[in-house]
């Protein structure tokens, strides 16, 4: 196995799917990893399986932001990686959506990204290494109908993401927007018999992540898409 140059990580949105599978992945390459939610009671199991440790925050406030990388900090030290899965989902008619809740759906897809990654860069910077990686989702390149919020979320995350990555690169902090393409497999979300893989396998999608955080800094990948072989372009 190629030694993974990373110790410490932070998967900020985490939850049983995509972040449990890149939980898992990562410890087993010897990483201590921090996983933080609004409602930790949720990542009880993970922890319990992995040794992972968990926090309370949430992502849209700047102060919780803040005390979280503190918290994390004094049990596994400044995190190395810091992944944001956090995305707020919001589906109606645009003439129905509720501003208030449509604005708090942007506040948890964008503005908390651009706060976590405030936070991470401030503590990657005087090392001079590091990466942040954002998950995307097909909204990230192509709003549907009746999923505005989503889209101007998704859409401002892989803005943020851009301009990061110019900004921290010449730094050394390693910045990729990680777009997902198509549906996630899950408990929930089974697989077809007449259609295989035609979901995404949440382990395949955590070992893509790994394999950007293994990339030699000569040949940084920005921005990643990966999609099941059925999906249409």
């Amino acid at each position: 196995m190629t030694q993974f140059p990373y110790s410490s990580a932070l998967i900020v949105g985490a939850g049983p799917g995509l972040s449990a599978s890149l939980a898992r992945q990562l410890i087993a390459r010897g990483v201590k990893v921090a996983l933080a939610a609004r409602n930790v009671d949720k990542l009880s199991e993970l922890a319990g399986e992995t040794g992972a440790r968990t926090f309370a925050a949430d992502a849209a406030q700047p102060a919780s932001v803040a005390a979280l990388f503190d918290d994390v900090a004094s049990v596994i030290g400044d995190p190395e990686v810091v992944v944001y899965n956090a995305s707020g989902r919001l589906r109606g008619p645009l003439t129905e959506l509720d501003p208030g809740a449509v604005e708090q759906a942007i506040a948890i897809s964008a503005y908390g990204g651009f706060l976590v990654s405030q936070q991470a860069a401030k503590r990657m910077i005087p090392h001079g290494r590091g990466a942040i990686l954002f998950t995307g989702a097909t909204a990230s390149i192509k709003g549907y109908a009746q999923s505005a919020a989503f889209a101007m979320g998704k859409f401002a995350l892989r803005g943020l993401a851009q301009s990061a990555a110019r900004e921290l690169g010449p730094k050394g902090i390693h910045v990729a927007h990680v777009i997902i393409d198509g549906a996630i497999r899950s408990k929930t979300r089974r697989e077809e018999p007449a259609k295989p893989d035609s979901t995404l396998d949440p382990d395949a999608i955590a070992q893509s992540y790994i394999d950007v955080l293994l990339q030699h800094r000569s040949a940084w990948s920005q921005e990643i898409e990966v999609r099941p072989w059925t999906e249409s372009f």
